[in-house]
């Protein structure tokens, strides 16, 4: 038996259960890894909420995490015992001391990376990757707008952009989070508690707008975001942290002849080509000094509940990560 969250009712953080499981042994193309760090994601508080369907009732949560290889199925080659991997994505179930994966999900970590940043960036990095790359390519020149600028994808979105020669707008909401997205490579800091985001675009810009926005907090930023945008503009809404947007009528988009998507890493991230691509370029990134992870929380995973409140309650910045 393992200790693991257990979800048995959708809910607020306290339906998130800390309590024995049997996980069993690897079957064909599975391993066993021992956790070491687990990666908070906003997309779990969608699935403990409902927002996202979880698979079944009850379920354990989390979608990354990087361990250590305990045990490999049958005839498996390519995977050891003693092995350090990490991995994002499916199945859910990271939350847990020990857990069951497919072993063509999981990714060797480089030795140079400690777990802990390793289960804070592989999610969000690989993310960041296929926003700044696939969504829309970020060029030189570009101007962009970043919403939640010091989360977790917002800060990776800031750097990484940066260094692609894009000028960055981003919103926080306290000083101190603006200052955290000024080190992070943002060029103007708007804290939207203290001013209109739209109003500032428009005057950061000279009216003309910006090529894309990078939109995580959906129903309270959304509609200004498109107001943000230039002409064949790129609405890149990717989260919903303030709840699900109001619908938008294609109308909406034929004022500026706007492009308008809704992606998820699942969708991009698809092959094991496609998977180890994009962590090792995420893993380099880190390696070149790229990218800066800012691992500004830890909880012990058995306050899982407590960590979800903080996050939900906008008191955390950075990555979350929970400690088995």
């Amino acid at each position: 038996m393992v200790k693991a969250i257990r979800v048995y009712e959708l809910g607020g953080p306290e339906v998130l259960k800390w309590e024995d499981v049997e996980i069993g042994e690897p079957k064909e193309g599975e391993v066993r890894v021992r956790n070491k760090a687990i990666g908070l994601n906003f997309i779990d508080v969608y699935f403990r909420k409902g927002v996202y369907q979880p698979p079944s009732l009850p379920f354990t949560p989390g979608v990354e995490a990087v361990g250590v290889v305990t045990a490999v199925g049958p005839g498996l080659t390519g995977r050891e015992v003693g092995d350090v991997v990490a991995y994002a994505g499916r199945p859910l179930g990271s939350y847990a001391e020990e857990q069951i994966l497919p072993a063509n999900k999981v990714v060797p970590l480089p030795p140079s990376i400690d777990p802990v940043i390793g289960a804070s960036i592989l999610s969000k990095g690989m993310t960041t990757r296929f926003l700044l790359h696939q969504c829309f390519k970020v060029e030189p020149g570009h101007t962009i707008l970043v919403h939640a600028a010091a989360g977790g994808v917002g800060s990776l979105l800031c750097q990484w952009a940066n260094a692609l020669g894009a000028t960055v707008i981003g919103t926080v909401s306290t000083k101190e989070k603006a200052v955290q997205a000024k080190e992070d490579g943002c060029h103007h800091v708007i804290i939207y508690t203290q001013e209109d985001f739209v109003a500032r675009v428009t005057e950061i810009t000279s009216g003309n707008g910006v090529e894309v926005v990078y939109d995580s907090v959906g129903k309270d930023t959304f509609q200004g975001s498109l107001s943000c945008l230039k002409l064949r503009g790129y609405m890149v809404s990717f989260g919903q942290s303030s709840g699900r947007p109001d619908p938008v009528p294609l109308s909406a988009l034929a004022a500026k002849s706007l492009f308008l998507t809704r992606p998820t890493l699942m969708h991009y991230a698809v092959t094991r080509e496609e998977l180890l691509e994009f962590a090792g370029d995420v893993f380099a990134k880190i390696a070149s000094g790229v990218l800066k992870v800012r691992v500004n929380h830890t909880y012990p995973l058995s306050e899982a509940a407590k960590a979800h409140a903080d996050l939900e309650g906008r008191k955390t910045s950075g990555s979350v990560v929970l400690i088995p």
